[in-house]
Order: structure tokens, then C-alpha cells, then sequence
């Protein structure tokens, strides 16, 4: 796999952090668990059954929590935050199964996740309005686009 590719898919996987925190640092926890990730020792408890569990159960609470009304803004410190955060660990993780550096796998991850929160929020305002539809509904289309986008990437190995 070249080495463009995989920094893609790095930048991808942290733009659907941007999305859903928790969602593509699932999907990295579970590829990393039936071995299509193969990560160094370094990160290699990221790909424990423990690992994958508890980052299934923390993304599908925020997944039910992106629907509440009253749920936090995506751009706000806190949730910003945990986006570039995830966003650059499963960067790392993508980047080191594709035999690249953890360190720039991390970087372009985190830019991926900015991107995603930033370009995510935008297109959900303007989609609901748009369209006339409630946020419910684009932020259930989504969810599918988080799921469907980061199986695809952590897949690619």
C-alpha cells in the first residue's frame, strides 16, 4: 500500500472522529481486534477485546446522545477536544498498520478530525435547512456515514 494511501485513510478515519468521537475509534478497537490492523506494541492494547468492548459501549451512548436536543456543540472546547484526540490516535493506528509513523499518522488524523467537526457541523445546519427536515433525521444519515466511512478505511489493510 503506498504511502499517500495510507496517510489518506489516516486523515479519513480522523475526519470521521470529526463526525462521531467515538464511532471510528470503535471501528479502529474492533479491525485491530480480528487482526486487519496490525498495530505495534505500542498501541497494541488499543486492539484487546477489553479495548473494543468499552469503545463500543462509550460510541453507541454518544450515538444516542447525538440525538438529544439538548446534547453539547460539537465546536465547543470540550467535544472538540475529545475529536482531535481520537481522531489522532486511530490516525496513529491507521498510519502504523500501513507501515507509516505513528507521529504523522497521529497529525493528519487530528487535521482529519478538525476537518470533520468543523465541515460535519456545517453540512448538518445546512442540510436540515435545506432540505426542511429535522436535525434527527441528517444526524441519523450521519451516523451511517461515520459507520459506513470507517469500516471502509480500517478495511483497507
Amino acid at each position: 500500500m503506498s504511502s499517500p494511501f495510507v496517510l489518506l485513510l489516516a486523515f479519513l478515519i480522523g475526519f470521521f472522529s470529526g463526525l462521531r468521537a467515538l464511532t471510528p475509534a470503535t471501528m479502529t478497537a474492533w479491525a485491530a481486534q480480528i487482526e486487519w490492523l496490525r498495530l505495534p506494541r505500542a498501541l497494541a492494547w488499543f486492539g484487546t477485546m477489553p479495548a473494543a468492548i468499552i469503545f463500543t459501549v462509550l460510541a453507541l451512548a454518544e450515538l444516542v446522545n447525538d440525538k438529544n436536543p439538548k446534547a453539547g456543540n460539537r465546536t465547543a472546547p470540550p467535544a472538540l477536544t475529545a475529536r482531535i484526540v481520537t481522531g489522532g490516535f486511530s490516525g496513529a493506528c491507521v498510519a502504523a498498520a500501513g507501515a507509516q509513523g505513528m507521529l504523522i499518522g497521529a497529525l493528519i488524523g487530528a487535521a482529519g478530525a478538525i476537518a470533520g467537526t468543523f465541515g460535519g457541523y456545517q453540512a448538518r445546519a445546512k442540510l436540515v435547512k435545506a432540505l426542511g427536515v429535522p436535525d434527527f433525521i441528517v444526524a441519523v444519515a450521519e451516523d451511517l456515514v461515520t459507520i459506513c466511512g470507517s469500516l471502509w478505511v480500517v478495511s483497507r489493510f
